[in-house]
């Protein structure tokens, strides 16, 4: 009975403490594995954010690249910079400094960031499989399809449709109230496990987030598929076997970024309860926070014919200037 009361009473009094700063635990607690994890994303993160620098900045330099077909992959790595800004530096932060706390604020922002950024991401490979799908399919009427104004609204389209899918989310997320524990079991500041952390109800806020998951990786995975089948089906009747190799390994390469993006996020993010703080959600999160992060650039723009020769002229004319 007494440790009952006591109990009891323990409970009242961290619901009276309001958290004002949160401790990440990251991905390891051992020193050693976060120094060689630190020099790792370190090296992934420069390669992903020059990757993505090069692809922004080389239609500056180059007319042959600021066509219509090479815009969603700018503004998508132009996406991918600031996506990935929202969490490595933070994250390299605390693993050379071991200093894991976040104050409250922050820590709102960064979940704020992560989501909208991560939603216009979804919204930006559908746009770029549908251009692919006109670009293969529809060559002959691609620049009356997709004109510089028709690219310009889709982009902003994009950007204004992933805010207010996000914005009802944020809004009844910054009045959640905060006390007691204030330990996350992530390496960023992600929603399920902060939901765990709130001392009130959060079922209203987990239907929320899970509408707005379904809505944001259902309608654009559906995009998506229908955009590649046709150019699956448009590719199958090239008559060059040559031809149907070269598009058959650009698509590959395009579709298994796509399954590694779409299935760590359904499993991490569609399903009845938001609350989580799993293991194994660290590691789902890292697929899409880290490893397709890296080879986005590299996939979807620098691999490309036309991209790679402008890389090289502009190598070329920096090497006659130095000599």
């Amino acid at each position: 009975m007494y440790l009952k009361v006591n109990n009891v009473v323990v409970l009242q009094i961290f619901a009276r403490i309001t958290v004002e700063e949160f401790i990440l635990l990251g991905l390891s607690s051992n020193c050693h594995l976060n120094i060689i994890l630190c020099v790792v994303l370190l090296v992934v993160f420069l390669l992903s954010i020059m990757g993505n620098i090069i692809v922004v900045t080389l239609p500056l330099r180059d007319h042959r690249l600021q066509s219509p077909m090479y815009f969603f992959p700018r503004n998508f790595c132009l996406l991918e910079i600031c996506f990935t800004s929202v969490v490595m530096p933070r994250f390299l932060h605390s693993l050379l400094t071991e200093r894991k706390a976040v104050t409250l604020e922050p820590c709102l922002l960064q979940s704020f960031f992560f989501f909208f950024l991560g939603s216009s991401t979804f919204f930006h490979l559908a746009l770029m499989s549908f251009d692919r799908y006109v670009a293969i399919c529809n060559l002959l009427h691609y620049i009356t399809v997709m004109s510089n104004r028709v690219c310009l609204y889709l982009v902003l389209g994009c950007w204004l449709v992933s805010f207010l899918l996000v914005l009802p989310t944020t809004v009844l997320f910054v009045r959640l109230p905060f006390c007691g524990l204030n330990i996350i079991n992530h390496f960023y500041c992600d929603t399920a496990p902060l939901l765990q952390l709130s001392c009130t109800d959060t079922g209203i806020i987990e239907l929320v987030a899970l509408v707005t998951a379904v809505l944001t990786l259902f309608s654009t995975l559906t995009v998506t598929i229908i955009s590649y089948g046709c150019i699956i089906s448009t590719v199958m009747r090239i008559p060059s076997s040559m031809g149907r190799k070269k598009a058959f390994s650009t698509c590959s390469t395009h579709l298994t970024v796509v399954v590694i993006l779409y299935s760590s996020s359904i499993f991490r993010y569609i399903r009845p309860s938001q609350r989580g703080g799993w293991d194994f959600d660290n590691v789902m999160s890292f697929l899409y926070t880290v490893v397709t992060q890296l080879f986005n650039p590299y996939i979807y723009a620098l691999r490309n014919e036309h991209v790679k020769q402008a890389l090289k002229d502009a190598c070329d004319r920096e090497n006659r200037l130095h000599d």
